[in-house]
């Protein structure tokens, strides 16, 4: 009985050593395809995280200025005296 024990225990530990090998191996295989993956990727020129979310604010603020600016043309335009809704179509040609 003893010897089946100790063959249970041997067994045991190279199954253990074996998952240890094979975490180590998947470890590297992961380490491995990260690296490929982050050096396509700079390949591709693709923006950051980082980046993409400043350039996200900074649109964002540019069209709520525009809507203002657009608001306050509007306001202008209708206090100018003699302000009408051709007057801004007049394209020059004297037609």
């Amino acid at each position: 009985m003893q010897t089946q024990s100790r063959l249970f225990d041997d067994l045991a530990r190279v199954a253990g050593g074996a998952l240890g090998a094979l975490s180590g191996v998947r470890e590297e295989i992961e380490l491995l395809v990260r690296g490929r993956l982050e050096s396509l990727l700079a390949d591709m020129d693709l923006v950051s995280r980082d980046e993409f979310e400043t350039v996200k604010a900074m649109a964002a603020e540019a069209r709520a200025e525009n809507e203002r600016l657009a608001a306050r043309i509007a306001a202008l335009e209708g206090k100018a005296p003699g302000a009408d809704a051709d007057s801004g179509a007049d394209t020059g040609t004297g037609v």
